[in-house]
């Protein structure tokens, strides 16, 4: 299908300028990349940009500018005015239609009659301050062994061959799998929270700290930094809030009863509180002083949060 994006240019289309080669050099000037380079049409997937003129004829079928109609399968109809699309090729070889559309929503006045504390974690992915906890559901961890005979396969093929294109798009189908059962679930859990409750109230992570540790792999699996984002984007859709804590916040070691600090390690999954005597869950106790501190930073707006030692660090976030 290398046709499309040559074709579309020797007809002269004005594309959307493509913002990638900027992404790039700005990661390299701000030292998280390295200096960026021209990548090969032989490995690079094919993508193609209009600003307009792509409209949507009917189910079945798309109107491209110069190109003409294109048969689509069209899962969902398009809400609001179309204003741009993008087709683009993915792993496994198939072409897919992208639109941008603008949608006027209606102003919606927040409310804080239902607020929750979360905490999220491997052990738990959320520990709601309700006590309802959910278990991560570790998609690559399943599909760990059918990946690994499926990478056996391709890096004994002969480099060139149809059979290394084959074993290529084997692996592509299993990372395809996971990151269509990942997102799948991600977006059904952080719609679940957003309809039950209006105001969420979460600790500001600091997931590329966390992804460079041992549990690395297992913090990825998890995409915690990618359900934080679709509960941002799902909150502001459906008109909740939802209030970050700051990450020096101490909601582990903080009994929620009395506010008595306790030194806690990893392993510490149950404690008990040396000044009133009561037994926390880490995770449930966590989430509550979640809950607190987000309804405090809510009421007062932009104060500080506290760290462990008292003092003020930075200022907490709002999204």
């Amino acid at each position: 299908m290398g046709w499309l994006p040559t074709l579309c240019l020797e007809l002269g289309i004005a594309l959307q300028a493509n913002p990638l080669p900027n992404t790039a050099f700005s990661n390299f000037f701000a030292k998280r990349a390295k200096y960026p380079r021209f990548k090969s049409r032989k490995v690079t997937l094919h993508s193609l940009r209009f600003p307009q003129g792509v409209v949507m004829i009917d189910e079945r079928t798309i109107s491209v500018p110069k190109i003409g109609l294109m048969q689509a399968v069209i899962h969902r109809p398009l809400q609001g005015i179309t204003k741009g699309a993008t087709i683009k090729q993915d792993a496994m070889g198939a072409w897919w239609v992208v639109f941008v559309c603008h949608i006027d929503r209606p102003d919606v006045q927040p409310t804080a009659d239902r607020p929750v504390g979360i905490d999220v974690g491997l052990e738990s992915f959320t520990t709601l301050s309700t006590g309802e906890k959910t278990a991560p559901p570790k998609f690559y961890r399943r599909n760990q062994k059918k990946l690994a005979r499926a990478q056996r396969k391709l890096s004994r093929a002969q480099k060139g061959s149809n059979n290394r294109l084959k074993a290529k798009k084997r692996v592509a189908k299993v990372h395809q799998k996971i990151r269509n059962q990942r997102a799948d679930w991600l977006h059904k859990h952080a719609l679940g929270i957003v309809r039950r409750f209006d105001v969420v109230c979460i600790e500001d992570l600091n997931i590329k700290g966390l992804a460079r540790t041992k549990l690395a792999k297992s913090f990825s699996d998890a995409a915690l930094s990618t359900f934080m984002q679709m509960l941002h984007h799902k909150a502001e859709w459906h008109g909740q809030q939802i209030v970050k804590v700051g990450r020096f916040y101490a909601s582990s070691k903080t009994c929620h009863h009395c506010q008595t600090k306790t030194t806690l390690t990893l392993a510490d999954r149950m404690w008990t509180c040396p000044t009133c005597g009561t037994t926390h869950d880490r995770d449930g106790n966590a989430a509550i002083n979640m809950l607190h501190e987000g309804i405090r930073l809510l009421a007062v707006g932009t104060t500080e949060s506290q760290n462990a030692a008292g003092d003020g660090v930075n200022p907490a976030k709002r999204w």
